[in-house]
C-alpha cells in the first residue's frame, strides 16, 4: 500500500511509547498508536509530547498509524529572532 491510500488525519502527541512509537489522540477523539515515517527518521525530526502531527491511517486498521508530518508552530507573540 502507498502513502497515497493513507487516510490523513491530525492530532496531538500524548505520550512517547517504547520502539519510536507514539500514543496519538485524534481530532475525532480516539487515540491510535503511531509510528514514525522514514522520511521523519531519516532527516532527525524531533517529536516530543503536545506535538500536533499529521497521521497516516490504513483504510484496513484504524488503530495503527504513521506519522507523516509534525506542524510547524508559530512564534509566540514578540518574540524575535
Amino acid at each position: 500500500m502507498s502513502r497515497d491510500d493513507l487516510l490523513k488525519v491530525e492530532g496531538v502527541v500524548l505520550e512517547s511509547v517504547s520502539g519510536g512509537q507514539f500514543s496519538v489522540k485524534l481530532v475525532d477523539g480516539r487515540t491510535v498508536v503511531a509510528k514514525l515515517s522514514g522520511k521523519i527518521r531519516r532527516f532527525h525530526i524531533k517529536v516530543i509530547v503536545g506535538d500536533r502531527v499529521t497521521v497516516g491511517l490504513s483504510p484496513y486498521d484504524l488503530s495503527h498509524g504513521l506519522i507523516l508530518s509534525r506542524e510547524k508552530l508559530a512564534p509566540p507573540p514578540g518574540a524575535t529572532k
